[in-house]
C-alpha cells in the first residue's frame, strides 16, 4: 500500500535540519576554550545525527507504503529514547554554562568591586599628590620668593662693590697718574736743573773770563748756547709727548722721505751695522710734518742702534696696510682704515713684556746713566698720536724689536715741501725795512728789537695789541708785523686781522712758545701761516723773517 505523502508539510523539517549543522559548528567555536563542554557538544551533534536518521527511517519507510512496519519502528520507542537522552545532555550543558555564567558573574562582580577600590584608590593618590604638589608649590614659592630676595639682596651688594671698586681703581688711577706727573716732573726737574746748571756756570764763567780772557769768555759762551739748546729740545720732546707740538703736516710719500734718509742714517748708525731699506711699490701718500717723521725715525734708528752694540741689522721698511675693526677694538684710540706703515727693525737685544709695556712713558729708560733720556720713544709715540695715526712695538727678548708706525693715508696727490732759501750768510735787511714787534713780556721784546737792529733793519715796537694799533697809524709804513701770539688784551691772530683791514699789504710773522693758541689747531698749523716758535737763535730769527719779507711766508690769518 501506498500514501501520498505531503512534502511540502516536510519543508520546515528539511531547513530547520540543513541550518542544524551550521548552529552546532557555532556552538562548537563557542565551546572551544571548554574541553568537557566541547565533549557535551559533540555528543549532542552525534544524538541529534542518530535521531534525523531514525526520523528518515520512519519517513522513508511511510513513503515506500509499509505504514505497519513505520508504525512498529515508532513503536519500539528509539526516537523517544534519543530525545529523551538529548534533553538531558542539553539540561545538564545548560546546567554547566548557568553554573559556568555565575562563576563568570561572580567574577566580573569581584572585578567591578576591585576596579571600584581602584578607582577610589587612586582617588585617594591623586588627592594626596595634590595635597603635596600644593605643598611642595608653597614651598617653591616661599623659595623663589627667598631667592627672589636673596638676588635683590645680591644685585645690590654687587651694586655697591662694583662703586666701590670703580672708586678704587679711580683713586688707584688718580695714583698711577700722580706717579706718571711725579716721576714726568722729576724727570724734568734732572735734566733742566743739569741743563741750567751748564748755561748758569758757563755764563758766570763768561762773564768773569771776559775782561782778561775773551776767547776762554766766548768757549763758555759757546757752552752755555749748547745748554740751552738742549733745553730748548728738551721742551720739544715735551711737548711732542703731551702730542702739544706744533705740526706743520702735508700730503706726501714716504718712499722718498725714507730713501732720502738713508745715507744720514748709515752715518748715524756707525758702521757696525748693515742697514737694509725695503720701500713698498704703490706707496699711499699720507698727511703728517716731514720734519717729526724724519725725527721720529732717527730717534727709532739710535734706539736699534743702542741695542746692538756688537753689530747687527737695521731694516727700514714701508707699506700699504689696513687695520680693520677686530684691532681696532683692541687697540685704544685706533680708528680701523687704510694706513701708511713704516717700520724699524733690529736684530738686537729685544725687550721682555713689562718694558713693552712702559716703553713709551716719559723719562723711563733702561739705558745706562748718560746713555738716553728716556724721551725719544715718547716723543715718537706724541708725535703719531696727534698725526692721527698708532704705534705698536713687536719685540722678543734675545731676538731683536720692530716698531710700527701706521700713519693715515691720504688720497689726495703729494704737495711740494715749502720753498728753501739758500744764504751764504745771514741774510740782513734790504734797504729800510720797517718791522713792528709786538710783544708782552719786555725782556723778550727787547732781545727781539736789539736782534733786528743788529740784522740792519728799522724796528718799532709795542707792548701790546693796542700800543700795536695806535703804532699802525701813526706810522706810515710798516713792511712785517712780528707778534707774539698770547696777549693778555687781544691774541696775536685778532691783532693782525686788525692790522689787515689796515695795511692789507702788510706781511705776519707769528711767534709763540705755547701751542694751544689761535693759529695752532688741534696741534696743526693753520695753512698758509708764518710762525716762528719759541725759543729762537739769532740764525733762525734772521732766515724766517727774510723768508716772510721776500714772499716764502704769507701774510695770511683765516
Amino acid at each position: 500500500m501506498s500514501s501520498s505523502w505531503p512534502t511540502d508539510y516536510l519543508e520546515p523539517y528539511d531547513a530547520a535540519i540543513a541550518r542544524l549543522t551550521g548552529d552546532f559548528d557555532t556552538l562548537d567555536a563557542m565551546l572551544a576554550d571548554n574541553p568537557g563542554e566541547l565533549a557535551a557538544a559533540r555528543r549532542l551533534r552525534a544524538l541529534s545525527g542518530e535521531r534525523e536518521t531514525s526520523i528518515r527511517q520512519v519517513l522513508e519507510t511511510y513513503e515506500r507504503g509499509d505504514t505497519a512496519d513505520a508504525v512498529s519502528v515508532i513503536r519500539e520507542g528509539r526516537g523517544k529514547a534519543l530525545m529523551d537522552q538529548i534533553r538531558v545532555l542539553v539540561r545538564a550543558m545548560r546546567g554547566e554554562e548557568e553554573r559556568l555564567l555565575a562563576g563568570q558573574t561572580a567574577k566580573v562582580r569581584i572585578q567591578a568591586r576591585l576596579v571600584t577600590a581602584a578607582l577610589a584608590l587612586s582617588t585617594l593618590v591623586i588627592l594626596i599628590l595634590g595635597i603635596v604638589a600644593f605643598r611642595d608649590g608653597r614651598r617653591r614659592l616661599a623659595e623663589a620668593l627667598s631667592a627672589h630676595t636673596a638676588l635683590e639682596q645680591a644685585h645690590r651688594d654687587l651694586t655697591a662693590e662694583t662703586a666701590s671698586r670703580a672708586a678704587a681703581e679711580s683713586q688707584v688711577r688718580q695714583m698711577q697718574k700722580m706717579e706718571a706727573v711725579g716721576q714726568l716732573t722729576g724727570g724734568i726737574a734732572h735734566d733742566f736743573n743739569n741743563m741750567l746748571a751748564v748755561v748758569i756756570g758757563s755764563l758766570d764763567m763768561a762773564r768773569r773770563r771776559m775782561p782778561d780772557d775773551p776767547a776762554r769768555a766766548e768757549a763758555c759762551i759757546d757752552t752755555a748756547m749748547d745748554g740751552a739748546q738742549r733745553a730748548a729740545q728738551l721742551t720739544g720732546r715735551l711737548l711732542a709727548f703731551s702730542r702739544q707740538q706744533s705740526l706743520a703736516p702735508r700730503v706726501l710719500d714716504a718712499n722718498k722721505l725714507v730713501g732720502g734718509m738713508s745715507e744720514l742714517l748709515r752715518r748715524s748708525v756707525g758702521e757696525h751695522l748693515k742697514v737694509e731699506t725695503v720701500l713698498a711699490g704703490g706707496l699711499w701718500n699720507t698727511f703728517a710734518d716731514p720734519g717729526q717723521l724724519e725725527n721720529a725715525i732717527v730717534n727709532l734708528c739710535v734706539n736699534a742702534r743702542d741695542a746692538m752694540p756688537d753689530g747687527g741689522k737695521l731694516t727700514l721698511e714701508t707699506g700699504n696696510t689696513h687695520l680693520d675693526d677686530v684691532y681696532a677694538s683692541q687697540h685704544d684710540e685706533v680708528t680701523a682704515g687704510q694706513y701708511v706703515m713704516v717700520s724699524v727693525s733690529d736684530t738686537g737685544a729685544g725687550m721682555p713684556a713689562e718694558v713693552v709695556e712702559r716703553a713709551f712713558d716719559p723719562f723711563y729708560t733702561t739705558k745706562g746713566v748718560g746713555r738716553g733720556t728716556g724721551l725719544g720713544l715718547s716723543q715718537v709715540h706724541g708725535f703719531v698720536k696727534q698725526s692721527g695715526g698708532h704705534v705698536k712695538i713687536y719685540s722678543e727678548p734675545g731676538v731683536g724689536t720692530t716698531v710700527k708706525l701706521y700713519l693715515p693715508r691720504s688720497k689726495a696727490a703729494e704737495q711740494a715741501g715749502p720753498a728753501s732759501q739758500a744764504f751764504a750768510e745771514t741774510p740782513r735787511a734790504v734797504g729800510e725795512e720797517i718791522v713792528l714787534v709786538v710783544e708782552d713780556e719786555e725782556r723778550v721784546r727787547h732781545l727781539s728789537v736789539d736782534a733786528l737792529r743788529d740784522l740792519g733793519y728799522t724796528v718799532v715796537q709795542a707792548s701790546d695789541a693796542s700800543q700795536a694799533l695806535a703804532v699802525l697809524e701813526m706810522q706810515p709804513r710798516v713792511d712785517l708785523l712780528f707778534t707774539d701770539i698770547i696777549m693778555p688784551d687781544m691774541n696775536g691772530r685778532k691783532l693782525a686781522d686788525e692790522a689787515l683791514k689796515r695795511r692789507p699789504d702788510l706781511k705776519v710773522l707769528y711767534t709763540t712758545g705755547y701751542t694751544r693758541n689761535a693759529i695752532v689747531h688741534n696741534g696743526i698749523l693753520d695753512a698758509d701761516v708764518a710762525f716762528l716758535p719759541k725759543p729762537f737763535t739769532f740764525e733762525q730769527l734772521a732766515l724766517k723773517v727774510r723768508q716772510v719779507l721776500d714772499g716764502a711766508g704769507a701774510n695770511r690769518t683765516g
